[in-house]
C-alpha cells in the first residue's frame, strides 16, 4: 500500500500546546509538559538545529524503555539488538521454521484472515508439520488489501474492464526495493517483477518529471517547478524566503536534523547510516522527543513554518492528511517514498503473489467464514494484578490439554442460507485489522493493554477511482493527438484546441477504438451534469508512468508504468485520496464516482481525453470494505509508545499478526515480518 493526502484542512489538534497522552497527563501535567517542551527551540530549515533530547531520567525509565522498543521495531531488532531481517529472510526464503517446537508435537493452528500475513504464517507452519486451518470471511477472495481488478484469477473475477486483458490495483500497487522479505519472496516464487515508475520516465527509462502540478489555478510540469518554483509557491502566499525553494527541499531541510540522529551525509551528498548501536540510540531519541508530536506540531513548533508554507508542503508532498496524525509515521514514510527509492510491480497484478501463496495452502482455507466470537483458555489460573488476566508466564505449553481456542463463524448467506460453524485448535493467529476485530467477541476479555489497542488504534481511509481508456493518451505528443482526433472527425483537434468542442457528452467515447456497449445514455447524462466548464486545453502530457498532483477532489493521478501486452489501451488511477478527501468520495455510490473522476482528469489533462473513455471503471473504498474497516493503521501522536508495544503481544493461545502489528503498517513487508514472527512464536510455544 502507499502514503496519503488531503488538502486545505486545518485540523490543529495540538496547535495550542504540547500533545500529551492521557496517561502522561494523568501522571502529572506540569512535569510532563515541562519535559515535552524542554529544548524545543524552533529551527528554520535554512538553519537547522540538532534535536535537544530530554534525558532518560527526566522522561522516566519506563518511557525510555518503550522508546527503545519502538526504535528496535523500526530497525527490526530483537531484545538483544540483533538484526532480525536476515534471520526472517532465511526462514521465509529457504530454511523454513527451525526443526522441532517447544513440545516437538504438531499443533492444530487456526489462522483468522487470508491476507498476506495469514497465508504466509499458514505456509510456514504447514511446511513445519503443523495442522493449519485458515478462516477467511470473504466468500471468493484471499489477499486482504492486496486486490487486483482483473479477469479470472484465484477469485474467479468477472471481466472488470471493456478490454478483458486490462487489470488494475485496488490496493497494494508498488513494492519498495528496500523491503527484503517481500522482494525475496517474489523471487523465490519466481514471479515476474518490473520497475514501477513513481516518477515518469523518458524513452530510455530516465526520470523525466513531465507530469503535472496543477494547484491554485497554476499548471506546471514537475521539472519546470523544480527549476523555478516561484509561480506555484507564490500562489500559496508563502514568505519570500521560500518563494524560490521547491516544496520537497523546504521539507527536506526541516527533516534533516532529525535524520542526523541516525545517519550522516557522505562526501557525495548521500546519507549513510551510522553504526547500528548509534543508529538505535538515535532512533530512540527521535521517538522519545517526537513520539507525542503530530506532523502539524513538528512543522509549526520545530520547523517554524507558517500556515501558507505548510499548505504548500502538504499539497505537493502528500502530507496534508497526515498533519493531525503521528509525526513518526509520516517521518518514517517520507524517508521511504522518495524519487530515489526503487519500486517494483508484479506483472499480471499484485494478486499474483496471493495466487502463489494460496496455491500452497488452498486446501486449508475455509472461505465465507466470518469470525464472530473467539473463546480461549487463558492459562492455569494465575492472575495479573493489573487487570485480573492470566500472565504470559502462567500459560502452559500449547497443545498440552486439548483445544484451547474455539472460534465461531458465520457465512454471509451467499447461497441463500446462513451457515454457522465452529473451529477448534491449540492456538490461533489473528490477522484481522483491529478496527474489524473490535466487532468480534473475545472471551475472556484480553488484557487491558490489548483491549485499549483494539479500541483506539487509528485506521485511515483511502479510496481509488480507476478509469479505462481505449488509448494511452497520457503517452501522446501533439502529433499523436492530431492523428487520433482527426480519426473521430476532421477538424476536431482544432475544436478542442480553440475551446469549440461540444461539452454535452456527445463526444464521450467517440473514438473508433472504444468498444460499443459500455457507455449508456445515463452515463452521458451524468457526465453532462457533472462537467466542469472550462475551455483550457493544456499541451500533451507525453509521459510514461509517474503521477500528477492537483488540488481538485482527485488529488493524485497515477499513469500505468507499463502497457498491458496486446492492448492499446490502459487504466488510469484517476483519483487516489486519503482521510477526509477519501471520505468525500466514499459518500458517493461507486458508479456515481466515475463522472466526477473523469471531470477531475479533464481539469488537469484537458477535455479531449473524453473521446477515449470506454465507460468502464472500478473503485475501491477501503473504509467501506466490510472486511478491511479502513485502509491501514496510521498511528496518532503518542500511539507508538502507548499502543504499539501491545499490538503484537500474545494473549495466552492467541497470537496477533498483520501489518498493523509491524512498524511498517500499510506495507506487505510489515505483514510478512509479522507472519514470520508469529509462526516462530507458535512453533516454539
Amino acid at each position: 500500500m502507499t502514503l496519503h493526502t488531503d488538502h486545505h484542512t486545518d485540523p490543529r489538534p495540538d496547535g495550542a500546546g504540547p500533545a500529551l497522552s492521557r496517561r502522561r497527563f494523568a501522571a502529572g501535567a506540569g512535569t510532563v509538559a515541562a519535559v515535552a517542551t524542554a529544548g524545543l527551540t524552533a529551527a528554520a530549515p535554512s538553519a537547522p538545529t540538532a534535536p535537544s533530547v530530554p534525558s532518560p531520567a527526566a522522561a522516566g525509565t519506563a518511557h525510555r524503555e518503550r522508546c527503545l522498543a519502538v526504535a528496535r521495531a523500526i530497525l527490526l531488532l530483537d531484545d538483544e539488538n540483533n538484526e532480525l531481517a536476515p534471520r526472517y529472510a532465511r526462514i521465509l526464503h529457504g530454511d523454513g521454521l527451525p526443526r522441532g517446537g517447544a513440545t516437538g508435537a504438531p499443533k492444530r493452528v487456526l489462522v483468522v484472515g487470508a491476507g498476506p500475513a495469514g497465508l504466509t504464517a499458514a505456509l510456514l507452519l504447514r511446511r513445519a508439520g503443523h495442522h493449519v486451518t485458515v478462516i477467511e470471511a470473504n466468500g471468493n477472495r484471499a489477499g486482504g488489501r492486496i486486490k487486483t481488478f482483473r479477469t479470472g484469477g484465484h477469485e474467479g473475477a468477472t471481466q472488470p474492464f471493456a478490454d478483458p486483458r486490462q487489470y488494475a490495483e485496488a490496493g497494494a500497487m508498488r513494492i519498495p526495493g528496500s523491503h527484503p522479505l517481500v522482494i525475496g519472496l517474489i523471487d523465490k516464487l519466481e514471479l515476474r517483477r518490473r520497475r514501477f515508475h513513481l516518477v515518469d520516465v523518458d524513452a530510455e527509462g530516465r526520470p523525466a518529471y513531465r507530469t503535472w502540478i496543477n494547484v491554485n489555478g497554476v499548471r506546471v510540469r514537475r521539472a519546470d517547478y523544480a527549476r523555478d518554483p516561484r509561480e506555484v509557491n507564490r500562489s500559496f502566499g508563502v514568505p519570500e524566503k521560500y518563494r524560490d525553494v521547491p516544496a520537497a527541499t523546504i521539507l527536506g531541510r526541516a527533516l534533516d536534523p532529525v535524520r542526523d540522529e541516525y545517519s550522516t551525509v557522505g562526501p557525495d551528498g548521500r546519507r549513510v547510516d551510522k553504526p547500528l548501536p548509534e543508529r538505535l540510540e538515535g532512533w530512540a531519541r527521535i521517538v522519545e522527543r517526537f513520539g507525542d508530536w503530530s506532523m502539524y506540531r513538528f512543522l509549526t513548533e520545530y520547523a517554524g513554518f507558517d500556515e501558507r508554507t505548510i499548505d504548500l508542503i502538504g499539497t505537493l508532498e502528500n502530507l496534508t492528511s497526515r498533519l493531525p496524525l503521528s509525526f513518526l509515521h509520516s517521518f518514517i514514510g517520507w524517508s521511504l517514498i522518495s524519487p530515489d527509492t526503487t519500486f517494483w510491480e508484479l506483472e499480471g497484478g499484485t494478486a499474483t503473489l496471493v495466487d502463489a501463496l494460496l496455491e500452497e495452502v488452498r486446501d486449508t482455507v475455509r472461505f465465507d467464514r466470518r469470525a464472530t466470537r473467539i473463546e480461549y483458555r487463558p492459562g492455569n489460573g494465575g492472575r495479573d494484578g493489573r487487570d485480573g488476566r492470566g500472565s504470559r508466564e502462567d500459560t502452559p505449553h500449547i497443545g498440552s490439554d486439548g483445544p484451547a481456542v474455539w472460534i465461531d463463524t458465520v457465512s454471509e448467506g451467499r447461497d441463500g442460507m446462513v451457515v454457522r460453524e465452529q473451529f477448534t485448535g491449540d492456538c490461533a493467529i489473528v490477522t484481522v485489522p483491529f478496527s474489524g476485530l473490535r466487532q468480534v467477541q473475545i472471551a475472556p476479555p484480553p488484557s487491558y493493554d490489548k483491549r485499549r489497542a483494539l479500541a483506539e488504534l487509528h485506521y485511515d481511509s483511502a479510496t481509488k477511482v480507476l478509469l479505462e481508456f481505449s488509448r494511452r493518451w497520457w503517452e501522446f505528443d501533439e502529433d499523436d493527438w492530431r492523428r487520433e482526433l482527426e480519426a473521430v472527425r476532421p477538424g476536431l483537434y482544432d475544436e478542442y484546441r480553440t475551446g469549440k468542442a461540444p461539452d454535452d457528452g456527445s463526444l464521450l467515447g467517440a473514438h473508433p477504438s472504444v468498444p460499443a456497449g459500455h457507455i449508456t445514455p445515463a452515463q452521458r447524462v451524468h457526465y453532462t451534469a457533472c462537467r466542469w466548464i472550462s475551455r483550457d486545453q493544456p499541451e500533451a502530457a507525453d509521459v510514461v508512468g509517474g503521477g500528477s498532483v492537483c488540488d481538485n477532489p482527485n488529488r493524485f493521478m497515477f499513469n500505468p508504468s507499463h502497457r498491458v501486452e496486446g492492448s492499446e489501451g490502459g487504466v488510469l488511477l484517476a483519483s487516489y485520496s486519503w482521510a477526509d478527501d477519501a471520505r468525500r468520495w466514499d459518500s458517493l455510490d461507486g458508479d456515481a464516482r466515475y463522472p466526477y473522476a473523469l471531470r477531475g482528469v479533464q481539469q488537469v489533462y484537458g477535455q479531449r481525453v473524453e473521446v477515449f473513455y470506454t465507460g468502464a471503471g472500478r473503485t475501491q473504498s477501503w473504509q467501506r470494505d466490510p472486511y478491511a474497516y479502513g485502509e491501514a493503521a496510521v498511528l496518532l501522536p503518542g500511539q507508538h509508545t502507548e499502543l504499539f508495544p501491545h499490538l503484537g503481544t500474545r494473549e495466552g493461545p492467541l497470537f496477533f499478526a498483520g501489518d498493523h502489528t509491524s512498524i511498517r503498517t500499510a506495507w506487505i513487508e510489515g505483514a510478512l515480518e509479522s507472519a514470520v514472527r508469529t509462526a516462530l512464536e507458535v512453533h516454539r510455544a
